[in-house]
C-alpha cells in the first residue's frame, strides 16, 4: 500500500505532524509519499500534488482549503482530512487521533477495504473549452462586479428557463460547497446527505431564490450585455470568455471519495459564528 500525505503550506504544525505519520506508517511496512511543499519543510523529495492520483489514500492535514487542494490532484483516490483549520467540513479526524486513524484505514485497505463516502464534484463547459472538476463551487460572473458591472443573463434547467435579468453572475455549488462561496452569497446550506445542486444569482436586480436541483441536472447560463466574462472553479482557476457565450455546468467524474470518520456537520456549523 502508498499513501501519499499533503500538509498545509507554511504550517509548522502540520510539516511535524507529516513527519510522524510518515515514521509511523514506514514502521508498518508502508510506501509513504509527500507532495513537493511538505517535501521542502521535511528536507525530503516529493512529487506534484497532480501525482497523487496513483497512490491508494491521500492524507490531508490542515483546513478544508489543504482538502480542497489535495482533491484536485487525488482523482479518484480516497482522501482522509486532518483537521488543523477552524470551522473543518471535511476532516474529521483530529490531530491527536490522526495516526490511529490513518493506521486504521491502512488495515481497512489490507482487509475488506476502505468504507468511504462520496461528495460530487462538477465542471463547466462553454464552447470547445472543460473547465478543472470543482468539489466546491463553479462561479459564472461579468469581468467585473458591483456598481456599473455585472452582466445580463438567463438561468435554464435541463433547458427550461429558471431566471432571467441582470447579476453580478450565477454560482452553481454542491451541498460541500453551500458552507463556502455560496453561503457568503445568500445561498442555502445544504446537508452532505442530500443529492443535488445549488444555483444561487449573485446580487441579482430583479432575481429569484436559490434553487436546489437534482445532481443529475444540467444548469446553463446565457451571458449577454457585457464584453467579457469569467468562469471560476473552487475560486482557483479562471477562463475568460467573449460575450454573448452559454455555459453550462453539470456533475462530472470522479466524485471526492472521502475516507476516515464523518465530521459533525453542525458542530461545524457552530463554528462559523
Amino acid at each position: 500500500m502508498e499513501v501519499g500525505i499533503v500538509a498545509q503550506r507554511g504550517n509548522t504544525r502540520a510539516a511535524y505532524l507529516a513527519e510522524d505519520l510518515r515514521d509511523r506508517l514506514r514502521a508498518g511496512d508502508v510506501r509513504v509519499t509527500v507532495d513537493e511543499a511538505t517535501a521542502s519543510a521535511l528536507d525530503l523529495e516529493g512529487i506534484p500534488v497532480s501525482a497523487m492520483d496513483r497512490v491508494d489514500l491521500v492524507v490531508s492535514i490542515g483546513g478544508d482549503g489543504t482538502f480542497l487542494f489535495a482533491a484536485r490532484g487525488a482523482g479518484g483516490v480516497p482522501i482522509l482530512g486532518v483537521n488543523l483549520g477552524e470551522v473543518g467540513f471535511l476532516n474529521g479526524v483530529t490531530p491527536d487521533n490522526a495516526v490511529d486513524a490513518v493506521l486504521a484505514e491502512v488495515d481497512a485497505f489490507r482487509g475488506d477495504g476502505m468504507h468511504v463516502r462520496e461528495a460530487p464534484r462538477i465542471a463547466a463547459e462553454c464552447e470547445g473549452w472543460r473547465s478543472d472538476p470543482a468539489a466546491n463551487e463553479i462561479v459564472v460572473q461579468g469581468g467585473r462586479r458591483g456598481r456599473g458591472g455585472g452582466v445580463g443573463y438567463e438561468v435554464r434547467v435541463d433547458g427550461s428557463l429558471y431566471s432571467s435579468g441582470h447579476a453580478d453572475g450565477v454560482l452553481v455549488s454542491t451541498p460541500t460547497g453551500s458552507t463556502a462561496y455560496n453561503l457568503s452569497e445568500g445561498g442555502p446550506l445544504v446537508h452532505p446527505s442530500v443529492d443535488g445542486l445549488v444555483v444561487t444569482e449573485m446580487c441579482a436586480e430583479d432575481g429569484m431564490p436559490p434553487l436546489l436541483v437534482g445532481s443529475d441536472a444540467t444548469v446553463s447560463v446565457t451571458l449577454t450585455d457585457t464584453d467579457e466574462a469569467v468562469v471560476i472553479t473552487d475560486g482557483r482557476d479562471q477562463r475568460t470568455l467573449e460575450v454573448p457565450t452559454e455555459v453550462t455546468v453539470a456533475t462530472t467524474e470522479p466524485p471526492v471519495r472521502i475516507a476516515g470518520p464523518s465530521s459533525d456537520f453542525f458542530e461545524a456549523l457552530g463554528k462559523l459564528e
